[in-house]
């Protein structure tokens, strides 16, 4: 008999990760599918820190690491983020874990307790509902929209506040919708929980450096929040790093202790090789990331231009990460071969299967009214794509 706890038949799956894998099958069966699903640069990892991989075997660095990290990656993040973000963290105040999912969830499990409420503006990153489940707590959302380019106000944020609130989280970059939050923006929220102590601030900021206007602002940079923000970043998107599942987070001493705690009792520390790479990658040359930035910012403008031609959607200029977040809830309640379109879950499956694109829905990022589309792809695919489903959604 095949008895499940309850914990698990409650989570959900991964919304991205289901449709790159539905996307996947129907490839191998030899449909020419494009895939605009997952979060992932299709740049290779600089050179520069590949070789110093290679260079970290043959010096046998093959065996544990400490859990919170080698001692020189935390001296080198610590250096980065004062290097780049006039933040100042010891590298005691540092913890590397196996990406930045790990990093979220050994704050979320540390901090919160069941019956918490974590205040999450949506859209969101889908595993951000699925963490504060796991925690057993409450997810209170501050909706937003397209019309205000996904962006939340100071009052609308106090007016979430309860006094059963325990956390904010959030991502800037957003992923997503390429949201960005200026340092207006995150003062006026930093006034507002500067009236709450017991709230504390985990700001998501893996996407760091795929801004396109102005330079990445963090909300640690107020130091009468300080105590209470915990910074979590990594190395998949700004360095193409995806596969090495390498991440951190610069925390009070204390979070930082309780991290180490709960990551020693999962998986201990992360892969030796990785973290080598990694410190090569934060403290070496930021040629490529810049390069990157440089080719997701044309091909945010062009996906952007053309999207802006498929009628009924409704899309954004984001200023950051490489997606874009169309309401397409003009859609809804048309139906293709007598299927009822009732849902962007929907309408991404009808992409999927008509216009051989695959998109995530927005319902698991918070907004219904929405799909996601990663134009981390070449500018040939992106205008396919984009061609396809304007064909696919003129029979509609």
């Amino acid at each position: 008999m095949e008895i499940l706890s309850e914990r698990i038949n409650r989570l959900s799956e991964s919304a991205t990760i289901k449709m790159a894998q539905l996307g996947r099958e129907l490839k191998a069966k030899g449909k020419d599918i494009i895939n605009l699903s997952l979060g992932e640069p299709d740049f290779d990892t600089p050179e520069h820190i590949k070789q110093a991989a290679v260079k970290a075997i043959h010096e046998g660095y093959t065996h544990y690491t400490p859990v919170p990290g080698y001692p020189e990656l935390r001296k080198a993040i610590a250096e980065k983020l004062k290097r780049d973000n006039d933040l100042d963290y010891t590298a005691e105040q540092i913890v590397v874990s196996t990406g930045a999912k790990q990093s979220l969830i050994n704050v979320v499990l540390s901090l919160i307790n069941p019956g918490d409420e974590v205040i999450v503006p949506s859209p969101y990153w889908v595993s951000y509902a699925a963490m504060v489940q796991l925690a057993e707590a409450t997810m209170v959302n501050i909706p937003t929209s397209v019309e205000t380019d996904f962006k939340f106000t100071a009052e609308e944020l106090e007016k979430a506040i309860t006094p059963r609130t325990r956390m904010l989280l959030y991502s800037s970059p957003c992923n997503p919708t390429g949201t960005v939050f200026s340092k207006d923006d995150l003062e006026s929220y930093a006034r507002v929980l500067e009236k709450y102590p017991d709230i504390y601030i985990v700001s998501d900021e893996i996407y760091e450096y795929i801004t396109y206007e102005g330079k990445h602002e963090s909300i640690a940079q107020f130091d009468f929040l300080k105590d209470r923000v915990i910074v979590v970043n990594g190395f998949s998107k700004g360095y193409a790093m995806t596969g090495w599942r390498l991440g951190y987070i610069a925390a009070p001493l204390w979070i930082a202790k309780a991290c180490d705690k709960i990551q020693g009792q999962f998986t201990s520390g992360a892969c030796s090789i990785a973290q080598k790479a990694g410190e090569t990658a934060v403290s070496g040359d930021m040629t490529p990331t810049f390069r990157m930035r440089e080719a997701f910012k044309n091909r945010r403008n062009l996906i952007v231009q053309l999207l802006k031609d498929v009628p009924g959607f409704k899309v954004n200029n984001p200023p950051g990460a490489f997606y874009v977040f169309p309401d397409v809830s003009a859609y809804f309640g048309k139906t293709f071969d007598g299927d009822l379109i009732k849902d962007s879950d929907d309408f991404a499956m009808f992409l999927l299967s008509e216009a051989n694109v695959s998109t995530v829905g927005g319902k698991s990022f918070g907004d219904d009214n929405c799909i996601r589309l990663s134009y981390a792809c070449s500018e040939e695919n992106i205008r396919k794509a984009v061609d396809r489903i304007n064909n696919a959604v003129s029979k509609l």
